[in-house]
């Protein structure tokens, strides 16, 4: 079994490769290719990841290469976690919608758009010379905005699901709340990417009893702790909704800190300059702590997961983001949303979802026309496309600011935008 993995100069990718050493049951590897254009940064993370995989005697052989046709010939599945334009365009996403009164994020609001614009692009070229390689591939979807990213996929024909590492840690954080294993924990998760909700928590699978109720009366201080949210509104909602939702429950408060401080980006900058040095020490064959400060806990696990359903053709239930196929009626069927699916060798098969709430159906589909303006933005190119989908964001909203995000988009990514 052989995979890909693009953007393998990531910081991200000793995660990745110490689940592919602990996991190897699961997914039994016999070749991992690291494919990333940045030379010096694959080096020093090709370097620590073959250590990694010694340590732990995995027999498994792991290269690197910038040549992207060579590095996925012959793979089973790829897997997508690239940034375009690197941590300096995260940056000016999280800096510039501020100047409105509008939140800085990467993955929604006018710096998720910009993001979208920039990688679809280039993801549906990586996916086509994949394709040509090797039509049978899987493509793994990791790169943010992941809903938009995934829905230019599916749409192109391509074999591909989205993977976000929420649900997995709600899960993990569940498990060790209830003290039970973490495969005991069924989440009713539904939504959108980075726009979902837990409206259920049982243990032992989809009929098991429901928790929740109780996991918020003895331990609701604590998960509204890292959400960063109210205790009170879990409590009057009766779900657990993403961490991403404070960016439309507290919008007002969110710019308000993001205005006092460092971006995000430049943070993660400074940990990933830390991280480099670390995986250049020839000792270093394993994870670092500090790794846990970048973000994405359980990618890892989450990644094996799915590409071994897909790849062992399990017919195990995932947490993935697929087509919506009249999942969620009120949405059209080529929606992307992100729920619990049956995968195996033919795909995601989202399971049938319960009504939902007004309250969250509304949100959702005012997202997910957000998200199908942004995609046509991202294909075709055009100012007024980039006005519309900026107009259609429930964050924006308003014409005098959807017209100078959409100046300020155009100004700040004109290298990335071809249309241009």
């Amino acid at each position: 079994m052989k995979l890909a993995v693009v953007g393998g100069g990531s910081t991200y990718t000793p995660e990745l490769v110490d689940g592919f050493a602990r996991l190897r049951d699961l997914l039994p590897l016999e070749e991992l290719v690291l494919i990333d254009p940045a030379a010096d940064r694959l080096e020093l993370v090709g370097g620590v990841s073959r250590r990694i995989f010694a340590r732990q005697g995995h027999p498994g052989r792991i290269s690197w290469t910038a040549d992207l046709d060579a590095g996925v010939d012959g793979a089973d599945a790829v897997l997508l976690q690239l940034r375009v334009g690197g941590q300096a365009a995260r940056d000016q996403d999280e800096t510039w919608p501020l100047e409105c009164g509008c939140v800085g994020q990467e993955t929604t609001g006018a710096g998720g758009l910009a993001k979208a614009l920039r990688t679809v692009p280039v993801v549906l070229d990586i996916a086509e010379r994949v394709r040509a390689r090797n039509p049978h591939a899987w493509i793994v979807d990791f790169t943010n905005p992941v809903g938009i990213v995934t829905r230019a996929l599916l749409s192109a024909g391509h074999r591909a699901v989205g993977l976000c590492n929420v649900a997995i840690g709600f899960q993990r954080k569940f498990a060790k709340l209830l003290g039970v294993a973490p495969g005991e924990v069924w989440l009713d998760h539904v939504g959108l990417n980075h726009l979902t909700w837990e409206r259920a928590v049982r243990i032992g699978g989809p009929d098991g009893a429901d928790v929740l109720p109780a996991l918020l009366a003895e331990h609701g201080d604590a998960v509204a702790g890292d959400l960063r949210m109210p205790r009170a509104l879990l409590d009057r909602l009766g779900v657990v909704p993403s961490y991403y939702l404070r960016y439309f429950y507290q919008h007002d408060a969110v710019v308000r800190e993001q205005r006092t401080r460092p971006s995000r980006a430049a943070e993660v900058a400074a940990i990933e300059r830390e991280l480099l040095a670390m995986y250049g020490d020839p000792a270093l064959d394993h994870k670092p702590e500090l790794l846990g400060r970048r973000g994405g806990a359980f990618y890892s696990e989450a990644a094996v997961d799915l590409t071994s359903s897909l790849l062992r053709d399990t017919g195990e239930v995932r947490i993935v983001n697929t087509f919506n196929g009249g999942t969620l009626p009120f949405l059209p069927d080529d929606a992307v949303i992100e729920v619990p699916a049956t995968v195996d060798a033919r795909g995601a098969e989202p399971l049938p979802v319960r009504p939902l709430e007004p309250l969250f159906a509304g949100l959702i589909g005012q997202v997910t026309a957000y998200e199908e303006l942004a995609l046509e933005a991202a294909l075709r190119g055009g100012r007024e496309r980039i006005f519309r989908a900026l107009l259609a964001h429930p964050l924006i909203g308003q014409i005098e600011y959807a017209e100078k995000l959409t100046d300020d988009l155009i100004a700040h990514n004109r290298e990335h935008l071809a249309w241009i």
